[in-house]
């Protein structure tokens, strides 16, 4: 038995009750078509867009599954046609041999190539080598992303990192302080946020973290507003205290904010607070960047 219908929120929208019913009544009249295709077809529906007119079809995925979860609808059987290289969680493989066995100063390597993932070829070798190498895996990124690649091309061409950058945390207690706005300049200038939510170094070469950083933030911004129409003001990212300290943030001139609650952003009902801590910090890309987010100019 369904239950009722009560207003619901999701990256940021209110849907009314009114919405919730509309969602309801097209999932149970669109029979025979994946869960997919009916969050593009309710993102059209209700003109769910990002500002470059892109459908938000991956949160109104997310929307439809938590309303299924809560028994408002149920949504069709997912379909398993693809492998396992493509699913939704890619566990890191414990994996004690390192990629690359170039060593030495940044310098002699330098300068480096970075080039964005596009191709479909680029997208598997990125997937592979973050499930391979980096301790949290792989996992499809909630909302927006733009992923990287680096390579040396001394003494030959050879790739040395993998960086990803995607939509914010929703709330993060040290960064909206910092910030210093409310929840409704939060709500509208959030998606000028972005979060570095994956930076993989595939070689022991010094200082290379520090100055692919350096690299990558100085296309972030130029990358970011052409594919999603958004100029992003200010990146955050999280680093395990537990596992690094986060050298090569300080080093290329990120904030450190402080320590969020260790919950994660699944954890609702408070289970986790503590488990896993980690420090927050925040690199402004323009001048005033705090202000501009939290006055909106």
């Amino acid at each position: 038995m369904q239950k009722s219908i009560k207003q619901q929120r999701c990256s940021g929208r209110e849907f009314s009750v009114k919405e919730v019913s509309l969602i309801r009544e097209v999932v149970g009249t669109c029979g025979g078509i994946s869960r997919r295709e009916l969050a593009f077809t309710v993102c059209e529906l209700l003109a769910w867009k990002r500002p470059n007119g892109g459908l938000k079809a991956l949160e109104c995925k997310d929307l439809l599954e938590r309303l299924e979860n809560k028994g408002i609808l149920e949504l069709p059987e997912k379909r398993h046609q693809r492998s396992i290289r493509s699913g939704k969680i890619v566990t890191a493989v414990a994996n004690r041999q390192p990629y690359s066995t170039l060593t030495g100063s940044v310098e002699t390597f330098t300068p480096l190539e970075v080039r964005r993932v596009q191709t479909r070829e680029q997208r598997l070798l990125f997937k592979d080598l973050v499930s391979q190498y980096h301790y949290l895996g792989y996992a499809i990124p909630f909302g927006a992303r733009v992923q990287y690649l680096i390579y040396v091309n001394q003494p030959e061409r050879e790739l040395v990192g993998c960086v990803q950058f995607s939509s914010p945390a929703w709330r993060m207690k040290a960064r909206d302080q910092w910030i210093g706005w409310d929840d409704g300049r939060r709500q509208a200038a959030l998606q000028q946020v972005v979060n570095n939510s994956r930076f993989l170094v595939l070689a022991r070469i010094r200082n290379l973290a520090t100055k692919i950083l350096s690299c990558i933030l100085r296309r972030l911004g130029p990358d970011w507003e052409r594919q999603y129409g958004v100029a992003p003001l200010l990146v955050e990212t999280l680093v395990d205290r537990q596992r690094f300290h986060g050298g090569c943030y300080r080093a290329a001139n990120w904030i450190k904010l402080g320590e969020t609650s260790g919950r994660g952003r699944m954890d609702r009902t408070h289970q986790r607070h503590g488990a896993r801590v980690k420090t927050v910090l925040v690199y402004p890309l323009v001048k005033n960047a705090a202000r501009r987010l939290r006055d909106g100019r």
